[in-house]
């Protein structure tokens, strides 16, 4: 098991895809054999951004998406025939990339956390940790991010204080025992297929 505390100035900033906004790049992981880091090289990516104003999402191909309002409330994503509604906080909403995606705000602009991954190639989950309590951990990469406030968490007993807006990556090859010990995390797990 391998912990890294990462801290917002650690955080990277990049532009959506569209160029509609900016997203702050917690963590990813792109293909070891592409040549430079970009779009068609991701594996995955954990990412905060505002959303300020109503408007398309960005076009991505191949990419599965989980989304997740962490502050501010009444977003709706609607697409040809579907509608994902985010409108209470820590709701998670799972769309394709491929989509074609435009944003409604209800109240004013929220701020989203963006778990995405290369389908085929990574399994994703994305949940809120509200409530004291064990789970479970399969191996694999986890991303517990404070978004609203200090939060601290036990993995296999050992205590962990994550800061408000920085988040704790375990890197793990076997199951953990987790326990939310006080706050709310909001949690990005990732998994390699093969």
């Amino acid at each position: 098991m391998k912990t890294t505390l990462l801290k917002p100035d650690d955080y990277t900033r990049s532009p959506w895809k569209n160029g509609g906004g900016i997203f702050t790049d917690i963590a990813d992981a792109h293909r070891a054999d592409a040549p430079q880091k970009d779009w068609d090289s991701l594996l995955w990516r954990f990412a905060a951004t505002p959303i300020v104003a109503s408007g398309p999402f960005s076009y991505m191909p191949g990419i599965d998406r989980l989304q997740m309002v962490v502050g501010g409330r009444g977003l709706v994503l609607k697409a040809p025939g579907e509608v994902f509604d985010e409108r209470e906080p820590f709701t998670t909403v799972r769309f394709s990339g491929e989509l074609e995606i435009v944003t409604e705000l209800e109240a004013g602009p929220v701020e989203v956390v963006n778990l995405m991954a290369r389908r085929g190639a990574v399994e994703i989950e994305l949940l809120a940790l509200r409530e004291p309590g064990d789970r479970q951990l399969s191996a694999g990469t986890h991303l517990f991010y404070a978004a609203r406030g200090d939060c601290s968490i036990r993995l296999d007993g050992e205590n962990f204080a994550i800061p408000d807006g920085s988040t704790l990556k375990l890197e793990s090859t076997e199951t953990s025992k987790l326990t939310l010990v006080s706050g709310l995390a909001v949690l990005g797990s990732i998994q390699l297929i093969g």
